[in-house]
């Protein structure tokens, strides 16, 4: 018997949710780690009249003043808090069948809503389904990870991402409302063509910038995320000053390991984003190229916020009415704000 078609979109909804049961995009691969770090710390959010805002302290407003006796004190009202306003912006990718493939694939469509389709159709349309659905899931993850990493220049449309967030230039642009070329407290740290050709420089300068970014308000740096330059530069300064042997019971004499599983700064967990490479081979030469890069975040100052009620969405528009084909895809709404751009970091190597 033929299939109808909404026969076609219940088997096509049963795919998306087997595959997309807590978002799609939250299926990660240890391979977009920035993506992922953004997702596990995510906060839905509202953006009314189409902003979010980040409220941001500026100072103390301190009326502090030394007195004797009698001598008069003065007050004041303070005036420490100013609010930055973030855009939202949306995302959309999705896939079309004809009934040409579906009946090259064993699936006859028919407009009949009492239709029964048969076992192996049903099989088909799993089959079928779960090909495209997987397709769109690896693409949007993709080009979603691609963008957040970018500063949001390439379209009008696309969301400014960590690249003006936590900038190279931090004194130059208006972020979040605020002026950073007249707002000292508002640019992260940035420490630019770090020297590697000498053993402890760059752990040197890596010390400086976590302190840095703990100077006001105390607040640690919990992702330490960096491109494969910066990490076998940071990995050979730290061989270089680390004597590591390996004991094997009931063996002679020790045993070297020249390997490492993993590297550490400051306890944190230094981890290659194989995305920073991907942006220098679309981006071309740059003046810091992402694979010598290396970013300090904290998740308390730089947040993905999804729009409530409007991040990742199952979408199966109706079939237009001069083709015959049928759409699904997946639509995403949110932003990405910040705080407090001095309690993050972004270092390179020359």
């Amino acid at each position: 018997m033929p299939v109808n078609a909404a026969q076609l979109a219940a088997g096509a909804n049963y795919q998306m949710q087997s595959y997309a049961a807590n978002d799609p995009i939250d299926q990660v691969n240890t391979d977009k780690p920035f993506m992922k770090w953004l997702l596990a710390n995510k906060q839905e959010s509202v953006f009314g009249n189409g902003v979010f805002n980040e409220k941001v302290r500026i100072s103390n407003d301190s009326n502090y003043q030394n007195y004797s006796g009698d001598d008069q004190v003065t007050y004041n009202r303070k005036d420490v808090v100013r609010l930055a306003p973030f855009q939202h912006y949306e995302a959309h990718d999705g896939f079309g069948l004809n009934e040409t493939e579906l009946a090259d694939n064993g699936i006859i469509l028919t407009d009949d809503r009492e239709a029964v389709p048969t076992e192996a159709e049903k099989v088909q349309i799993v089959n079928l389904i779960k090909t495209n659905r997987m397709a769109l899931k690896d693409g949007f993850q993709e080009n979603w990870d691609l963008e957040v990493h970018r500063d949001g220049t390439q379209s009008a449309k696309a969301v400014p991402g960590l690249d003006l967030l936590v900038s190279t230039t931090p004194a130059v642009g208006t972020i979040g409302g605020i002026d950073a070329s007249t707002s000292l407290y508002w640019r992260n740290n940035a420490d630019l063509n770090i020297n590697t050709g000498t053993t402890g420089t760059l752990t040197s300068e890596m010390e400086k910038m976590w302190r840095a970014c703990t100077t006001y308000g105390g607040m640690i740096p919990d992702f330490i995320v960096c491109g494969a330059a910066f990490y076998d530069a940071y990995r050979k300064d730290a061989n270089l000053q680390t004597n590591r042997q390996i004991i094997v019971n009931g063996r002679s004499g020790p045993d070297a390991d020249a390997s490492t599983d993993n590297v550490y700064f400051k306890g944190r967990l230094v981890v290659w984003d194989p995305t920073f490479e991907k942006l220098d081979a679309i981006l071309g030469a740059i003046t810091y190229p992402w694979t010598k890069r290396c970013y300090f975040l904290n998740s308390k100052t730089l947040k993905l916020r999804p729009f409530k009620g409007r991040w990742m969405i199952d979408r199966t528009p109706a079939r237009m009415y001069d083709r015959y084909t049928h759409y699904f895809g997946v639509t995403a709404d949110y932003g990405l704000t910040i705080n407090k751009r001095n309690a993050n970091a972004v270092l390179s190597i020359a």
